[in-house]
């Protein structure tokens, strides 16, 4: 059976839990609650199983704190013996307007901490990532806060139509492949 690990970044702990830097736990949360699959605490992570079609996916949400997430991403592709081109890791991004979806195959951390641990431990910054759009929509040295801070009413109502879609990329990407993924879904 292949095997795909889709690992939403995000940090532990309830301060976090609605931030917009916690999007990619709250998008493999809302697919296993689609999917009707719940999370175990396991080494490095919560992690829950689950199958499409013959594929297995994997969902990590790294319990590591966003700085330190390549060492869970690299303990469990380790452990369940996944390829780089079969792990996709799901994180915000400020350089895209709210709600925008990027899948690319590889590409620069662009700032993001998660992501530069993950190609350090990784060696490589080849590996598909998942970029959902959190804006850049905060004053001149309130990055921080803005990435920490809650979502606007405006972006909850929606967040879940997002969510819907990320739910089919996820789907898509062990389906159907990284390419047609990103034909399909980049710029929806």
């Amino acid at each position: 059976m292949k095997k795909f690990l889709i690992v939403g970044l995000g940090n532990i702990g309830a301060e976090y839990v609605n931030t917009r830097h916690n999007i990619g736990f709250k998008v493999v949360d809302f697919y296993a609650r689609k999917e009707g699959i719940s999370f175990q605490t396991a080494k490095l992570g919560d992690v829950a199983e689950h199958s499409v079609k013959g594929r297995k996916i994997i969902l990590l949400k790294p319990n590591t704190y966003m700085n330190l997430s390549g060492k869970a991403v690299k303990y469990w592709m380790e452990k369940e013996n996944i390829s780089k081109e079969n792990v996709l890791v799901i994180t915000d991004d400020l350089n895209l307007s709210f709600g925008t979806i990027r899948i690319k195959a590889k590409g620069s951390d662009g700032g993001h901490n998660g992501l530069k641990n993950i190609q350090l431990l990784l060696n490589s910054t080849e590996y598909p990532r998942f970029r959902f759009g959190i804006s850049d929509e905060f004053k001149k040295g309130q990055q921080v806060n803005y990435v920490l801070g809650e979502w606007s009413d405006e972006e909850k109502v929606h967040l879940m139509q997002r969510f819907e879609l990320a739910a089919e990329i996820i789907n898509s990407f062990a389906l159907a492949g990284l390419s047609n993924t990103m034909n399909t879904y980049n710029g929806k």
